[in-house]
């Protein structure tokens, strides 16, 4: 396959496939509906990026991956693993900043537009417990597709909910949902202002959807929600006061701030 016929996403298998390995992926790429690369013992994925496709979704004994030709990223619950053990210690409140900000509680529906790397969904779905909903939304495909196979692995306990990812446009999705269908909802767009970050971070910079959040969708969200709508932005950005949004009190050893609105049906 020659540079001009390269695709821009397909799937295949670790350099060492077993044959439940390989049965997997075609089944993945067949519900995904994009091509399958079959892949020999040990060969190296670098001449497939070269010459097949952009990227690849890469099916391996511990997990799914992405690759491109500038790295790779698999899911890892990382720091949303260690804010769900100091949850589950009791440090509730104000330990979190979602969870402080967002205000959330046992049993809440909890709308993530901008699910990513599954980290705040993953927070949020312990706080709201097994009585609550957490749904994921990630309009990038590729992101989707792994972080999606990541989380149906994950071992969330009995004290947490499941996240429910879905392969959507979130200003799409808002307006396909009526009015007050999540107690709260939560963007974490992409910064204006890209600042250095690990190598996962890099990849999905890359991979993410990069529009900024519009003062559209930011309406239909109000209207969603039936608590508050949250953003997350970058300290050094106008992200929240391009939105007209304050910062909410917080650490200033962070870089991250936090805005909230109230949904149109709040109090």
């Amino acid at each position: 396959m020659n540079e001009r016929n390269r695709v821009p996403l397909a799937v295949t298998t670790s350099g060492k496939p077993e044959e439940s390995l390989v049965k997997r992926a075609r089944e993945a790429a067949r519900t995904w509906n994009l091509p399958f690369v079959p892949r020999r013992m040990k060969q190296p994925i670098g001449p497939l990026l070269e010459s097949v496709a952009d990227a690849f979704i890469v099916f391996e004994r511990e997990g799914v991956s992405l690759w491109d030709r500038e790295g790779s990223f698999s899911f890892n619950p990382g720091m949303a693993h260690l804010r769900r053990l100091r949850i589950l210690s009791g440090q509730v409140g104000g330990d979190d900043a979602l969870v402080r900000v967002a205000g959330l509680r046992a049993g809440d529906h909890f709308l993530d537009c901008t699910l990513g790397l599954g980290q705040d969904a993953l927070v949020a779905a312990l706080v709201v417990g097994p009585e609550g909903r957490v749904v994921g939304l990630e309009k990038s495909f590729a992101l989707y597709a792994v972080v999606s196979e990541g989380l149906a692995a994950y071992d969330y306990g009995p004290q947490s909910c499941r996240v429910e990812p879905v392969y959507a446009d979130s200003h799409a999705y808002l307006r396909s949902m009526p009015s007050g269908s999540f107690d709260v909802v939560f963007f974490d767009p992409m910064f204006e202002k890209p600042k250095k970050s690990q190598p996962a971070f890099e990849m999905l910079r890359r991979f993410a959807e990069h529009a900024p959040l519009s003062p559209e969708t930011l309406a239909e969200a109000r209207r969603v929600a039936r608590r508050w709508v949250v953003v997350k932005g970058s300290k050094y950005s106008d992200d929240l006061k391009k939105l007209g949004l304050e910062a909410e009190p917080g650490s200033r050893y962070t870089s991250m701030i936090w805005g909230r609105i109230p949904g149109a049906s709040y109090g």
